[in-house]
């Protein structure tokens, strides 16, 4: 699983901003934050995915998980696969336009087909700007709300 945390606690300014904002209003904040992020890396990932019918793009999607107390997560996510095991999901038919179960096949490749990465490459290249957009949406929020 891909995987990347922004860590909002050496910044003592924006800390003490989120501080004066209410608990709904924090949580609101943050989660236009990593979305914005997110989103970054869904559309880099939708552009660098093989196109056939259509169907593995239109079910690239960003999901917002569990995390700890007072943290936001949000991830891309490839319909199809069960996001608590990270396997394909059998019980979605394969018929559905919402599972595109086959995309770990196209990524890591099979027995009798070659790999073509999309995910991975995608990721590794929008990290950094996907983080910058992370934070500038963050400094964003905050201001509409603390200017309200």
């Amino acid at each position: 699983m891909i995987g990347s945390n922004l860590d909002f606690s050496g910044l003592n300014e924006i800390a003490r901003e989120l501080e004066l904002l209410s608990k709904a209003e924090t949580r609101q904040v943050l989660r236009r934050s990593v979305r914005a992020g997110a989103d970054l890396i869904r559309q880099e990932v939708v552009d660098a995915a093989p196109e056939r019918t259509g169907k593995l793009k239109r079910n690239i999607v960003v999901l917002f998980g569990k995390g700890a107390p007072g943290d936001v997560v949000a991830g891309v996510h490839i319909r199809g696969t069960n996001p608590d095991t990270g396997n394909s999901d059998n019980k979605t038919k394969a018929s559905s336009p919402n599972n595109a179960f086959y995309w770990r096949y196209v990524e890591e490749g099979t027995s009798k087909m070659a790999a073509h990465p999309f995910v991975r490459p995608a990721y590794d290249r929008k990290q950094e700007e996907a983080a910058k957009a992370a934070f500038d949406e963050l400094n964003r929020a905050i201001d509409g709300v603390l200017g309200k």
